[in-house]
C-alpha cells in the first residue's frame, strides 16, 4: 500500500526565478514542474550521499529499458498554497474535461470559466469527485464576468489565484570577463505573499512500500536543497525555502483515496513510449516542450515533449525516465522525469 505526503515549500520574502522553455530571463513562471523539481532533488541528493548512491537510486525506476520497474516514489508538479486566517488554500490544476453536469451550450459564463486555470480544492473536489457542475456555479461565474460574484466560488478563494504572488522584473548588468565591456539586461522573479496571507508551493508524493526506506534520506536532501535554493538566480540568493513535511491532511486522504471515478487528471508531467492509439482514446492533453542546460556546463540537454498537468486520461498513466544525455556528452548520463502522478475523476466523456 502507497504511503502520501504533502510538503510545502514557504520561500518567505525570498524571491525566485523559475525558468522555463521560450519565456527567456526576463519571465519567471511562478511554479516548478515535476521534471525540474526532481531534478534539483536528484542533484543535491547526489552530493550529500555520492554518485553511487544516486546512480542505484536512478536505476529502480522505471526506464526505456526497464520499464517493468515500480518506481519508489512519485512527485506531482508544485502548486499554489495561500493561507487565509486558519485555512490554507490549496490550488490544483483545472482538468481538462468539463466536470459532471457542465451546460452544453451556455456560453454567458465561459469567458472567466476558461480563465480559471488552477482551482481551490474545495471547488476541484465538488467538481470533480461529488456532485459535479451546478446551476449556482453558472450564475456566479456570470456574475463575475462583471466582477459582482460574492457566493461560494469567490468565498472559497476561486478567482484570487493571482492574490498569492507578484511576479516583477528586476535591471541586472552582466560585465565581459575580457573586454570589461557590460550588457544591461533584466530578469523576471516570481516574489509570493509573505505577510497577511502568506503563499508559497506544496507538492504531494507517492511512496511505494519499498520507496519508504528512502524517506530520510530524501527529506534530508529536501532541507539541503531549499537552503542552497530552487531554480535559476540562487547566485543572488533566490529560490531559498523553508520545507513542512506533513501527514497528508483528511481532504486530501479523501481526494487521493477516491473509488468512483472514470478517468485521471495529471497532477505532474508525464512521458512515456510507445504511446498507443488505445491509451489516447477519450484523452484530453496539453503538451509540454522540456529542455534546459546541463549544471556547470555550456551544453544543452537534449529537448523531450511531455504531457502537461491537467491532462486527462481514461487509465492512470504511469511514465519512465527519459535520457536527455547530448550527444557527445560522456561524463555521465542525464534523465528527465517523465514519472507520472494523476488523481482520479469523474468527467464527462467528451
Amino acid at each position: 500500500m502507497s504511503v502520501w505526503k504533502l510538503v510545502k515549500l514557504n520561500f518567505g520574502c525570498s524571491p525566485a526565478h523559475f525558468g522555463e522553455v521560450g519565456i527567456g530571463m526576463e519571465q519567471t513562471s511562478d511554479r516548478v514542474r515535476s521534471d525540474a523539481l526532481f531534478s534539483a532533488w536528484v542533484s543535491v541528493y547526489a552530493r550529500l550521499f555520492g554518485k553511487n548512491a544516486v546512480e542505484e537510486l536512478l536505476q529502480i525506476f522505471p526506464s526505456k529499458e526497464q520499464p517493468e520497474l515500480t518506481p519508489p516514489f512519485r512527485i506531482s508538479s508544485t502548486f499554489i498554497y495561500r493561507e487565509v486566517g486558519q485555512e490554507t488554500i490549496y490550488y490544483l490544476p483545472r482538468p481538462l474535461k468539463f466536470p459532471i453536469n457542465y451546460p452544453d451550450k451556455d456560453l454567458a459564463f465561459f469567458k472567466t470559466y476558461k480563465k480559471l486555470n488552477y482551482l481551490p480544492l474545495e471547488i476541484w473536489q465538488r467538481w470533480y469527485q461529488k456532485e459535479g457542475f451546478q446551476e449556482s456555479d453558472r450564475q456566479e461565474l456570470i456574475a463575475q464576468t462583471t466582477g459582482k460574484s460574492e457566493e461560494k466560488l469567490k468565498e472559497a478563494g476561486t478567482f484570487d489565484y493571482k492574490k498569492a504572488f507578484k511576479i516583477e522584473k528586476f535591471p541586472k548588468i552582466a560585465v565581459d570577463r575580457v573586454t570589461r565591456a557590460t550588457n544591461f539586461y533584466h530578469t523576471g522573479f516570481v516574489q509570493f505573499e509573505w505577510e497577511k496571507n502568506p503563499a508559497g508551493l506544496y507538492f504531494l508524493v507517492q511512496f511505494s512500500p519499498s520507496g519508504e526506506k528512502l524517506v530520510d534520506k530524501l527529506k534530508a536532501a529536501l532541507y539541503l536543497l531549499g537552503e542552497e535554493g530552487l531554480g535559476g538566480e540562487r547566485s543572488s540568493g533566490a529560490g531559498r525555502f523553508q520545507v513542512e513535511w506533513l501527514e497528508l491532511p483528511e481532504t486530501w486522504k479523501k481526494v487521493v483515496n477516491f473509488s468512483d471515478g472514470n478517468h485521471h487528471a495529471l497532477m505532474s508531467l508525464f512521458w512515456d513510449t510507445p504511446i498507443t492509439t488505445d491509451f489516447l482514446n477519450q484523452a484530453s492533453y496539453d503538451i509540454q516542450q522540456r529542455g534546459g542546460w546541463i549544471a556547470e556546463n555550456q551544453l544543452r540537454r537534449k529537448m523531450v515533449r511531455m504531457f502537461s498537468e491537467g491532462s486527462v486520461f481514461l487509465v492512470p498513466p504511469q511514465g519512465k525516465l527519459v535520457d536527455v544525455t547530448p550527444n557527445g556528452f560522456k561524463k555521465y548520463r542525464i534523465y528527465r522525469s517523465g514519472i507520472s502522478l494523476s488523481l482520479p475523476i469523474k468527467a464527462q466523456d467528451k
